[in-house]
């Protein structure tokens, strides 16, 4: 039986997405469907298929005379007799097989094929499938696809509603539409300087000219006559509509990929087009998706009505309507969260009962003495979060909390009364940050708090005694890597002895030469600059102790949920009174001389400002080369008389931290930076803050560079400089000068960009989100219920209807890896 099945198929498709008004096909459906019959009724083997055939009339249509109603049900049952048709062919062809191999035994009705050795499996490299050569494998490897399974999970951007039919006299300019059409003519063509393709085509209500540049070989595959589907933006070129390089696909060619549906639009990369992505997908798709094992419990599927995994990730790609692809984006992003909050649970469960805290004792005297010698008011905010860290440091388990908090919202002073009851409680306490001018800064604003009742001793510039704190002194190191190797060594023997109470320092705390005797309190400050197993690596310096994480990124109380969710969440959501909001205007490219005047003037008071590059995405190298430029180019012609300095990417540590001790002590009037201004660096003299190719930045990261000047008493100003900024990024720069609060800027991104490009780069230690929106709240709140009513249920996942869930949470975070 050899039937054309598929062409009838899709035109019945079209005309019911159509409305059933006969202007699929041109000169109508009766036409074609003679046409097709006459083929087909050779192809008819099986009496009954056949006595259906004549019952239906194909051979001599009528559908032009139907009512809307009687075209619906015969539209219905002839494709239902299509689905006969097909069935009829698939049992044929596998009862040729069956006899060509004759097998000598039946096997049973649970018998399980085994896998034939040496064949692929989803955790194969893609390679092993058929037309994937080695550099297309590398190609997509650029994108982080190297294996079956990864290219399942490969979803597309967006996809494109192609699925509406428009006569071509119903086309609108401007927007995305399809069309079936019938070639009338095509040939090659000089379009402007280039080669390409020109194509007539019609239909019955009228006739449209289609381009495609750069694509002469087009004009021998539309051949006169020929039935194609046209997808793309309709324009206007002398008055007249035009297709500018629509995709295409001839109507006889089977199932539509990339026209006449809704149609995927996949990441690229150089040497990947759209077309041959799609076509590789969908065989991928059909041919392994139905090899996906679910693991979601069945209950859990059930009572949330989720679609099962195969038909999740098979909708994603290609779906047959919006509402399925709506309902496979929820399953697959609900897959995500669950087991980013089974995870982090988990860790939380590992760190908090696999070995017992250290409870302390809370000395409400020594915290009341000292909030009331410093020379500011606690905010109620953090009032509230001591509150809640000294509960946390009182009980059994370890401390796991994460205090947020915008620059100069106080976390320091904060931190320190918590350090403060470690050395009470016989322990000591330490504090990291990710640079060493970030520590020095820590170590200078611990002694100037601790300072405040008198009996400060400086014994070098790394060490501090305290008398006035407790009936004993407290001292404070800090260890940084530009010590001496004998200044190092001292410090390594006092921590290890214990002489040490406090220690300020960089990433050298959890080397291993640093062993410490009794560590109870870890300080972790802007945890997103950290790793994951350097703050387990902290952790494991002393015996399960208590974990403070301090952020000065504004994080989504739903992004924290998610990215931290093994911690408890502290927020200080209020500045202390007297810090002025930096003002912040959006200066148009012509009035870049005004804002230079502007920070002359500034400099000539004795104040400092940065100049920000923007962000050049191609590579570090050719960010840093226009950064160069950029400072050679401000040295000599704009502020020859000024002091400035270079700070970008490709200096070394050494080279970066020079400069800013320079900028910080006052040798230098204005930073000229790429984007890697260090968070958190207090430069209170800083007053300016220029911001070029502002529209290349999100809201969080402009905030984060407003935050690197009005420190001090003096009034600040940020300038936002974009030369032609879309839309979109003219809205991020109205939000710039209408909120100050980085919280609800925070928000603002997120909705705009989506997490990934929230933080920048991935977040260090946590599984990639594809297919989750942040801030779809209530789907993550389903998320974390369902992870916690599980974690009660079976906390180690050793049920037997959970070990498929165990099989993917190790596959997802890696065998033994950090969990949160």
């Amino acid at each position: 039986m050899s039937i054309a099945i598929e062409p009838l198929r899709t035109i019945l498709r079209l005309e019911q997405s159509k409305g059933y008004n006969d202007v699929v096909v041109m000169g109508g459906l009766d036409r074609f469907l003679r046409r097709w019959a006459a083929q087909a009724e050779e192809g008819l083997g099986q009496p009954g298929l056949l006595r259906r055939f004549r019952e239906l009339g194909l051979a001599s249509p009528s559908y032009s005379t139907l009512s809307l109603e009687e075209r619906r049900r015969w539209v219905d049952r002839l494709l239902e007799w299509l689905g006969a048709v097909e069935a009829e062919a698939n049992k044929a062809d596998m009862a040729s097989k069956a006899i060509a191999v004759k097998p000598r035994h039946r096997p049973r009705p649970d018998h399980k094929t085994p896998p034939v050795p040496g064949a692929p499996s989803l955790d194969s490299s893609i390679t092993t499938l058929p037309g994937i050569s080695s550099a297309l494998a590398a190609r997509f490897g650029k994108l982080g696809v190297e294996t079956i399974r990864h290219l399942l999970y490969f979803f597309p951007r967006r996809h494109l509603d192609y699925g509406q039919i428009t006569p071509i006299s119903g086309l609108r300019v401007g927007e995305e539409q399809t069309v079936v059409a019938t070639v009338w003519e095509a040939r090659p063509v000089l379009l402007g300087q280039r080669q390409g393709t020109e194509a007539i085509v019609g239909d019955e209500t009228g006739n449209i000219r289609a381009v495609w540049f750069n694509q002469p070989y087009l004009a021998k595959r539309f051949v006169t006559n020929a039935r194609v589907v046209l997808s793309g933006r309709v324009s206007l070129f002398k008055g007249r509509r035009v297709m500018e390089s629509p995709e295409w696909e001839f109507l006889e060619s089977g199932e539509l990929l990339h026209t006449g549906r809704l149609v995927p639009v996949y990441p690229l990369t150089e040497g990947l087009r759209h077309r041959q992505v799609r076509r590789l997908m969908k065989t991928v798709v059909d041919g392994w998706a139905g090899r996906l094992v679910d693991f979601l419990p069945t209950p859990l599927r059930e009572r949330r009505q989720f679609l099962e995994l195969p038909q999740a990730v098979a909708q994603a790609h290609y779906p047959d309507s919006l509402e399925l692809k709506d309902r496979a984006r929820q399953r697959l992003a609900f897959d995500e969260l669950f087991l980013v909050q089974l995870g982090v649970l988990s860790k939380k469960r590992q760190w908090q009962q696999g070995q017992p805290g250290k409870p302390f004792t809370i000395d409400r005297s020594l915290l009341d003495r000292f909030i009331a010698q410093l020379p500011f008011t606690l905010t109620a905010a953090q009032q509230r979060a001591l509150g809640e860290i000294m509960g946390d440091l009182e009980r059994p388990l370890p401390m796991s909390r994460l205090l947020q908090g915008e620059v100069g919202s106080g976390k320091t002073v904060v931190a320190a009364a918590a350090l403060l009851q470690a050395v009470a409680n016989d322990y000591q306490g330490a504090l990291m940050a990710p640079t060493e001018i970030l520590a020095e800064q820590h170590f200078g604003t611990l002694c100037q708090l601790f300072s405040q009742g008198g009996g400060r001793h400086m014994a070098g510039d790394n060490l501090a005694m305290f008398f006035s704190l407790l009936p004993r002194p407290v001292t404070v190191a800090l260890l940084i890597g530009s010590l001496s190797p004998a200044q190092k060594q001292d410090l390594h023997w006092r921590i290890a002895s214990g002489d040490i109470d406090i220690v300020v320092g960089t990433h050298a705390l959890i080397q291993r030469e640093v062993e410490f005797a009794m560590l109870g309190l870890a300080v972790v400050d802007e945890q997103h600059r950290f790793g994951v197993l350097q703050r387990s690596a902290l952790r494991q310096k002393g015996f399960n102790p208590h974990v403070l994480v301090m952020t000065a990124t504004p994080i989504p109380r739903t992004l924290a949920l998610t990215l931290y969710g093994d911690l408890d969440l502290s927020v200080l959501d209020e500045l202390p009174p007297g810090r002025h909001r930096v003002l912040t205007r959006y200066i148009q490219p012509e009035d870049r001389g005004k804002a230079y005047a502007f920070l002359r003037r500034q400099v000539q008071k004795g104040q400092q400002a940065f100049i920000i590059c923007p962000l050049i995405e191609e590579s570090e190298a050719i960010e840093t080369k226009a950064a160069v430029a950029e400072y050679e180019r401000l040295s000599r012609g704009v502020f020859p008389d000024l002091r400035l300095g270079l700070l970008h990417g490709r200096l070394s540590m050494a080279e970066k931290e020079a400069v800013m001790h320079r900028f910080r002590g006052g040798e230098l009037d204005i930073l000229v930076s790429t984007p890697v201004v260090e968070v958190g660096i207090d430069v209170p003299r800083a007053t300016v803050m220029l911001v070029e190719g502002a529209d290349r930045f999100g809201l969080s990261q402009l905030h984060q560079f407003r935050g690197r000047v009005g420190r001090g008493q003096e009034r600040s100003y940020c300038l936002l400089v974009a030369e032609t900024p879309s839309e979109e990024a003219r809205q991020r720069l109205a939000f710039m000068q209408e909120i100050y609060d980085g919280f609800a800027l925070a928000e603002k991104d997120l909705e705009m960009r989506g997490p990934g490009e929230f933080f920048g780069t991935r977040q260090s230690g946590l599984p990639d989100l594809r297919m989750a929106r942040l801030s779809d709240v209530p789907l993550l709140e389903l998320a974390r219920e369902e992870a916690l009513r599980l974690f009660e249920e079976d906390p180690t996942l050793e049920l037997p209807q959970h070990r498929l869930l165990a099989q993917e949470l190790t596959r997802l975070w890696g065998e033994g890896g950090e969990w949160s």
